[in-house]
């Protein structure tokens, strides 16, 4: 007997509103990555990573347009209707932005901006725990935990600068940056692939 629910409409582009989120973010962490290399493989690492992000917003975008075809109903999660996941995700978003403002404010006023890029990482990762559950995405606590985990080994174990060749590479931000891009590109992927799989399973239903 086949238990397959047709995909609707709503639920796929929320599918793809994620991966071009995660695109999007993941290559804002690589510009600050890119920053931190002081000038260092400058214009390659700007074009590939582009390129990077070219490809997960057309796979999102892909997703959106395939959504056209889809049913408009949509079941609710647990009985919460997409108003509440809607409120709840704009006070989690909120919330997020509020403590990096505070965080921003309190470095400066501390005069420890070097920090920044990993507080900034450790509450991007952190605000997608309730992500996780308020969408019920397993993925997003492995994103949010490996989000969380980079800032802390950076912190420990890496210096804040080196001199490498001629170029004064900031580490904490080439090593969160480029490591907050590559969680969030691969999560971007493999929710790109989750939508993909499920658009096949409903169309064989």
């Amino acid at each position: 007997m086949n238990t397959l629910q047709p995909l609707s409409k709503p639920e796929l582009r929320g599918i793809a509103t994620g991966v071009l989120f995660m695109a999007f973010f993941g290559f804002a962490w690589v510009s600050t990555g890119i920053g931190g290399l002081g000038g260092y493989g400058s214009p390659w690492l700007f074009i590939f990573s582009l390129a990077i992000g070219i490809v997960l917003v057309s796979g999102g975008c892909l997703l959106m347009i395939t959504s056209r075809d889809l049913p408009n109903q949509v079941t609710n999660v647990e009985g919460r209707d997409g108003k509440n996941l809607r409120m709840w995700f704009n006070i989690i978003f909120a919330a997020e932005g509020i403590a990096i403002a505070i965080a921003i404010i309190v470095c400066n006023k501390t005069e420890q901006t070097e920090h920044i890029p990993l507080i900034i990482a450790m509450i991007v990762g952190l605000h997608f725990l309730p992500l996780a559950y308020l969408f019920e995405v397993k993925i997003y606590y492995f994103t949010g935990v490996f989000l969380c985990l980079v800032p802390v080994i950076t912190w420990i174990f890496v210096p804040v600068n080196v001199a490498w060749m001629d170029y004064q590479v900031n580490l904490y931000m080439a090593v969160v940056g480029f490591g907050s891009a590559l969680i969030l590109w691969g999560t971007s992927l493999a929710i790109w692939l989750m939508g993909r799989r499920l658009v096949r399973d409903s169309q064989a239903i």
